[in-house]
């Protein structure tokens, strides 16, 4: 539609015809805002507008080719990443970038997590703790993590999610994607070191880790609502 103003198209229905998808079951709203005026420098300024947007896009397409071609030997470990929820190809791909394949250099997943600035400061002097702040690490990783976690908390039924959604009342949101952000770099850990893919222990992990608090937590929600509850074993 941009394209044809910017060429000189203005009937608001010739426009509007051009929608596609699932724009087309709002055509007499595009009427109505195409509806205007669009004189030859709104023309000038939109074409200038969409051949840079044409110009970045090239560019993105000629950068992703690069990195396609440096990160190619490191595919492997690229696919293996893939298969923690939240951690898409570009994650994986900056994951690897930043921490490399080879485990080794990281004596163990906590190792790797302090280097990523993913652990909690340890300031104490004379008995006193004056500090839990973390350490800087990678700011390019820091944000690929981010990212991951940051898809973790509009998934359901995983591990992950359900880390973010325990925490979360707690703890805050920030502090909960952090501590989403160190579950995933510890599991990146484990899976470059055996190449073994990522095992999901399920949404309802901390529910089977102990039932009996599951429980109380419910009860004691259901009684500051005023019910009164009794309890039995369901029938074996």
């Amino acid at each position: 539609m941009l394209d044809a103003l910017v060429a000189g198209t203005t009937d608001p229905a010739v426009l509007a015809d051009l929608a596609r998808g699932k724009l087309r079951q709002k055509l007499p709203a595009l009427r109505e805002a195409l509806e205007g005026r669009f004189d030859a420098e709104h023309g000038i300024v939109v074409g200038a507008i969409l051949a840079h947007i044409d110009f970045l896009d090239e560019q993105i397409d000629h950068l992703s080719r690069a990195i396609e071609e440096q990160i190619r030997p490191f595919g492997p470990a690229v696919e293996l990443l893939c298969t923690i929820p939240g951690v898409q190809r570009r994650t994986a791909e900056v994951i690897v970038a930043e921490i490399g394949t080879e485990m080794s250099v990281f004596p163990t997943a906590g190792h790797l997590a302090s280097w990523a600035g993913l652990c909690p400061g340890n300031d104490e002097s004379a008995g006193k703790r004056r500090s839990g702040r973390t350490r800087k690490g990678s700011r390019w990783l820091s944000i690929a993590l981010t990212e991951a976690a940051q898809a973790n908390t509009r998934t359901k039924d995983t591990y992950l999610a359900a880390q973010y959604r325990r925490l979360k009342p707690r703890r805050g949101h920030k502090k909960a994607i952090g501590a989403v952000k160190h579950s995933i770099i510890v599991a990146c850990w484990h899976m470059l070191t055996t190449g073994e893919i990522f095992r999901d222990l399920g949404g309802d992990y901390f529910t089977r880790l102990d039932p009996d608090k599951q429980t109380r937590r419910l009860v004691a929600q259901l009684e500051r609502l005023g019910h009164v509850v009794t309890l039995e074993k369901a029938a074996a």
